[in-house]
């Protein structure tokens, strides 16, 4: 069984998508998921290009990596400049990050075009960034760009630079299809190429402009590679890179290489839908082996097959990428997920209570309406000890009310609201204000809360995302509320949906702090 080693570039490369924009607070939450997967590198993004990239940095050294590498990005070093000069350079040490990954061009056409500067030159620009770098980070990889558009131009040269890179100490040379057209049968030959002629471990990064990354990811693992660089959904910019939610099953269940625990590959399903929401898109419906339609069957001859041996019509069995078979006449798949996070919780309940069924019922009846729990797992065990009768309720509301007011053009919206509860002292009756509706609302809740539950001083609102569910229903559309928040040691998720942008924050809000005080 061949080791085969993954390199994530979720937040770096995939953060290049369009429509995707990670916060701090969310390349962070990505990071821990990505660690409990079992991924053996996270490349955290490009320190030098801008404040959130270092802030995150900065964040990201507090945390302890249990199974993953955190891995810093950046480009060889300006011609103008020696490397010791070079602020992007320093950027990268002052990550901290025990890998540090360069880029450097391998196609002739670039080095004259883009950096205009002499074929020797540009070789010289990769040797010296990589021995400085290597003389003082424990790993360096070399990111061959364009190298097999640059192969196809001048294979002498492109192999030139891979020389220059490995002269230096670059612990992998990866392959990079920068502009992803190359064809399968032409990477592995390429890669086959470069693995007979240098003994630095090869990798590979591939991009989906001709819908290939993930084939020849895995024909240059076939052919020699022994790190594959990807994303996960595939993010990335223009059509995105190799999708390591296909990548990573095909190299387990298919071609049998040791790239992830059989344990971990089970999580697959819950890594693939967690990145979507931090992500706020849409999950892929038919997305292969995650995907709510992968392992879905609707009727007549499939059906009855694969009741008596489901290998009729399913390649794997879905539990191993954590996703489940789905008779779409009569669904009631879903149970072995609920007990899974039911374990996961750390809940005293019985697996085999029929109120599982009953969570299972529900879920499906709230995911109808458009919640989504992935991001949002507080939510998610707050309904489950409601069922089980574990929740207890803190507060009731007997009403509330948000006003918004602006006076003249120019200035800013005042926003108030107020919140009466009932309470086991009584009757709370509070009034707040805040930087928009939501805001005032979740200060006012506070405000009602606070004495009687000091420990709610602690919780901070993290993040929140809006996400319209209905496109075409344009202002009165349902929209799905996600809301982060934190205390002093933990971090939850809580989700609301509804017509009414301030009744799904409320939602999520609620759970937010009935959550906090659940914990205790």
């Amino acid at each position: 069984m061949k080791k085969i080693l993954i390199y994530d570039t979720t937040l770096r490369d995939g953060s290049q998508s369009e429509d995707v924009s990670f916060s701090v607070e969310d390349k962070l939450r990505i990071v821990k998921k990505l660690d409990e997967f079992g991924i053996h590198y996270i490349e955290g993004g490009w320190p030098g290009a801008n404040p959130k990239d270092a802030d995150f940095f900065r964040q990201a050294d507090k945390y302890k990596f249990r199974n993953s590498k955190l891995t810093a990005f950046g480009a060889t070093h300006r011609a103008s400049l020696k490397v010791s000069k070079d602020p992007s350079v320093k950027a990268l040490l002052a990550a901290k990050t025990p890998v540090v990954t360069i880029f450097g061009k391998t196609w002739d056409f670039h080095v004259k075009e883009a950096l205009r500067v002499s074929k020797q030159r540009n070789l010289d620009l990769i040797h010296d960034t990589v021995a400085y770098l290597k003389k003082r980070v424990p790993e360096v990889f070399f990111d061959a760009e364009h190298f097999f558009d640059g192969y196809r131009a001048n294979p002498e040269y492109a192999m030139k630079t891979l020389e220059a890179a490995a002269s230096a100490g670059t612990d992998c040379l990866v392959l990079c299809d920068t502009n992803g057209g190359t064809m399968p049968v032409d990477v592995a030959n390429v890669v086959l190429d470069v693995v007979r002629t240098f003994k630095v471990p090869v990798g590979i990064h591939a991009h989906n402009d001709a819908e290939c990354a993930v084939a020849n990811s895995i024909v240059a693992v076939q052919a020699g590679a022994i790190q594959v660089q990807g994303t996960i959904n595939g993010l990335g910019e223009r059509c995105g890179n190799a999708n390591l939610i296909s990548v990573i099953p095909n190299l387990k269940l298919k071609l049998k290489d040791n790239c992830i625990t059989t344990s971990n590959l089970k999580k697959l399903k819950d890594v693939s839908r967690f990145v979507t929401e931090i992500s706020n898109l849409r999950h892929f419906k038919r997305q292969p082996y995650v995907g709510d339609s992968a392992f879905a069957h609707k009727g007549g001859i499939h059906v009855s097959a694969i009741m008596r041996h489901s290998e009729t019509y399913e390649h794997i069995k879905p539990e191993n990428v954590g996703n489940y078979q789905r008779v779409l006449v009569s669904d009631l798949s879903g149970k072995s997920n609920i007990i899974r996070k039911i374990q996961e919780f750390k809940l005293k309940i019985d697996p085999d209570s029929p109120k599982v069924i009953e969570i299972v019922k529900e879920m499906k009846k709230l995911e109808n309406q458009g919640f989504q729990f992935e991001g949002a797992e507080a939510s998610l065990e707050l309904l489950i000890k409601k069922t089980f009768g574990l929740h207890r309720k803190f507060f009731d509301l007997i009403g509330f009310r948000v006003l918004v007011s602006k006076r003249r053009e120019g200035e800013e919206p005042i926003c108030e609201a107020t919140i009466m509860l009932r309470t086991k002292q009584g009757v709370e009756h509070t009034a707040a204000d805040g930087n928009g509706p939501v805001n005032a609302l979740d200060n006012a809740l506070r405000k009602a809360l606070e004495k009687l539950y000091p420990q709610l001083r602690e919780v901070v609102l993290i993040d929140y995302k809006v996400r319209v569910l209905a496109a075409g229903e344009g202002t009165c559309a349902k929209v799905r509320v996600l809301v982060e928040s934190g205390d002093k040691e933990h971090k939850w998720g809580t989700v609301g949906v509804s017509e009414n942008i301030i009744e799904a924050s409320w939602q999520a809000l609620v759970d937010s702090i009935e959550y906090k005080l659940l914990r205790g």
